[in-house]
């Protein structure tokens, strides 16, 4: 099976690297990478409540919770540094040599957030050995988003670009997925005790062992830029983003900002589950698990969506997702909501949400031009990340502990996809049509 043929990503006419035809394993590679990629680094947060009793043992059940979430945030202060020098150097030496790269070090940030021991055995170096394994993680993460897009989007004929390049979001929600099946089954088959012991460190330790086999098939991929097509150095490449191409960026950011908001509350339910609502760890990692599930199938829908013009359904799915925020959120917290009318609302709030991102990756990297498309993309996304993902769950349970209301998460998602809408409706493709000449 071919994804796509050199005249398909605009690369006929002269010879390069980009003249090969992509076979599916190339597809299955970006994928099982970049879920590789989001599985060690989400997997994290649904982990916080033990991870916190690990390394910050002497402080309230609060402090110990504010305590892993703030070291959850760390990782995403160096995903920007990590757009910058692996985009760059993805848009200067090709996708393929970036893509690798990352893969490398998640697989080193895994292990130390895995094998680490706790702050009863190694005192205060177990947190700075774990501020430092979130670091590494956000570097590799940051630099992953921009090369895996853009080798996505041009691997991809013109009429399947938002279906490519959807499967961005579904080997995210695949790593979700897999990371909350992983924690159902760490609840039910283990004690809490045990739970809290050593459980959480599984699904770290997995990630590490399962990296190799992404990479393995990642250094076979065909590259998709050719060396006429690339700048000179990195430096080149970020001078040319910053004169010509800095609007595209920060409307880039406004864009990401509600759909960063939004996967990190529904990233964050297994914690507000236990927290908040007061449910059993079973019943809160089922949140999570079930609402990655119609994430998938949502980003599928807004991909097919996608026929009937790009810009107009972006903005009628975010405008659905907005005004579903509120009622939704009012059932879950009621005193009379059930665990199954709490997952059911949940995942009807994760499929509306998924809609309006399914042509959303096609739609940022059709804002730059080849030559900067993994730098411009990759630091967009890891800048509106740090600034309002790598905070959401930090601030959540700070304003759910401070005003004690548990409606918090909605407030903060409806003003961030308020900014996104914006964001989309302002944001004009590059010249260059997506993935081409």
């Amino acid at each position: 099976m071919s994804v796509a043929s050199p005249s398909a990503i605009g690369l006929s006419g002269t010879p390069g690297p980009t003249d090969v035809t992509l076979p599916f394993k190339g597809l299955v590679a970006v994928i099982i990478g970049n879920w590789l990629e989001f599985y060690d680094f989400l997997v994290f947060t649904f982990f916080a409540v033990m991870i916190g009793d690990a390394f910050f043992p002497g402080e309230s059940q609060v402090g110990r919770l504010l305590g892993a979430l703030a070291t959850f945030g760390a990782g995403f202060l160096t995903r920007p540094l990590g757009a910058v020098v692996i985009g760059a150097y993805a848009d200067r030496v090709g996708r393929r040599a970036a893509l690798t790269l990352t893969l490398m070090l998640m697989s080193v940030g895994s292990g130390l957030v895995g094998l680490t021991p706790s702050y009863t055995q190694i005192g205060i170096a177990a947190p700075i050995v774990l501020v430092v394994a979130r670091l590494i993680q956000g570097f590799s993460c940051g630099g992953e988003v921009g090369p895996a897009t853009s080798y996505l989007l041009e691997s991809a004929p013109l009429e399947k670009r938002a279906a490519m390049t959807a499967w961005q979001g579904h080997s995210q929600q695949l790593a979700v997925f897999m990371g909350s099946l992983i924690g159902v089954g760490l609840a039910v088959t283990l004690s809490m005790e045990q739970l809290y012991a050593w459980g959480w460190r599984v699904p770290f330790i997995l990630g590490m062992f399962i990296a190799p086999v992404g990479l393995y098939i990642r250094r076979q991929l065909p590259e998709t830029i050719a060396t006429h097509e690339t700048h000179q150095s990195g430096v080149a490449v970020l001078v040319d983003l910053a004169r010509h191409h800095s609007r595209a960026v920060i409307l880039g950011i406004l864009i990401i900002c509600g759909g960063t908001v939004s996967s990190y509350v529904f990233n964050y339910m297994t914690t507000y589950a236990i927290t908040t609502l007061r449910l059993s760890a079973t019943v809160g990692t089922i949140l999570t698990l079930t609402g990655s599930v119609t994430q998938i199938a949502g980003f599928a829908l807004g991909a097919w969506l996608d026929r009937f013009g790009r810009k107009p359904m972006l903005i009628v799915a975010r405008v659905l997702f907005l005004i579903s925020i509120y009622p939704a959120y009012r059932l879950i917290t009621s005193p009379d909501a059930t665990a199954q009318s709490i997952v059911a609302l949940n995942m009807l709030l994760n499929f509306i949400f998924a809609i309006g991102f399914g042509a959303t990756y096609a739609f940022l990297s059709e804002a730059f031009p080849k030559a900067v498309r993994s730098s411009g993309l990759g630091i967009l996304y890891a800048l509106g990340v740090m600034l309002f993902g790598g905070t959401t769950q930090f601030v959540v349970a700070w304003l759910i502990d401070w005003t004690q209301n548990p409606m918090v998460p909605a407030w903060y998602q409806m003003v961030a996809n308020v900014a996104s809408i914006v964001g989309i409706a302002l944001l004009r493709p590059s010249v260059e049509p997506a993935g081409g000449s």
